[in-house]
């Protein structure tokens, strides 16, 4: 099989300890990016992976971001999809209920309406800043644009996040993707896009992932390893990401990824 694509997952996949690409990971990228197209698919905003595709000598390619709600190529939009006012305002109502933070993105802005410890880890980790505002004015402000959020991030407690989401569930679980990536953070994306609809923007028509090698680690990976057309999982990956993957290679911190295209390339 000639695989024309590679689409990886960033955080806890390609980035290393500190949150960017190790020199051996630019370097591999770097040897190897005109022999394949390379994609970074992401729940991250744009300017938290515009720097990682500097990094990696790729920044001429497209990027799937919010776990596909919004896919550009070289800032030229090529797919936005929104979460609705009306579904905003019952996520945030459920927020207030068990006390637990939203932040709302949309494009490459993303709001909230208090400074935490949290939310300047967060920047750090993905070297994105935040505005800070109520939320009452950032949804007003949108319904006038008539525009949407295309993630919703859930800062609480465990055990505030385990009462939150299960609510979440119950009552939007049909037209959210609601995706919990700790045990304290809940993101939100359009019921309607995953990575794999993200990276099938990007295919002019066609619907078949099989000539993509797709690379991931959590649970909003999963539909793209298993539509690709070799679904690679990072050891460090979730069981069942791992279960659905045709193979596993080494972990995150030991640069999997790279170590793998080395050895694809040079077989």
């Amino acid at each position: 099989m000639t695989y024309t694509m590679l689409c990886s997952d960033l955080d806890g996949t390609l980035l290393g300890l500190k949150n960017r690409p190790t020199p051996y990971c630019c370097n591999t990228f770097k040897k190897y990016n005109k022999q394949i197209k390379m994609v970074l698919v992401s729940a991250r905003m744009p300017s938290g992976m515009y720097y990682i595709q500097e990094a990696l000598g790729i920044e001429n390619e497209p990027i799937v971001c919010y776990n596909g709600a919004l896919v550009l190529d070289r800032q030229k939009v090529i797919s936005s999809t929104y979460i609705t006012i009306e579904l905003i305002e019952k996520v945030w109502a459920i927020c207030e209920n068990y006390g637990v933070a939203i932040g709302l993105y949309s494009h490459d802005e993303w709001f909230a309406p208090n400074p935490s410890e949290r939310i300047t880890k967060e920047e750090f980790n993905t070297q994105t800043k935040v505005a800070f505002e109520p939320t009452t004015v950032t949804i007003s402000r949108w319904k006038k644009a008539e525009k949407g959020a295309h993630k919703l991030m859930l800062m609480g407690t465990k055990e505030t996040a385990d009462k939150a989401i299960k609510q979440l569930e119950n009552t939007l679980g049909n037209v959210l993707g609601i995706y919990r990536s700790n045990d304290t953070l809940i993101e939100i994306s359009p019921g309607s896009v995953d990575k794999c609809s993200g990276i099938k923007s990007l295919l002019d028509g066609l619907s078949s992932l099989k000539h993509i090698m797709a690379f991931g680690d959590n649970y909003n990976d999963m539909s793209m390893l298993q539509e690709a057309g070799l679904g690679i999982a990072v050891g460090n990956a979730r069981k069942a990401v791992k279960e659905v993957a045709d193979h596993v290679v080494a972990p995150f911190n030991e640069d999997g990824v790279a170590h793998f295209l080395e050895d694809f390339f040079n077989k």
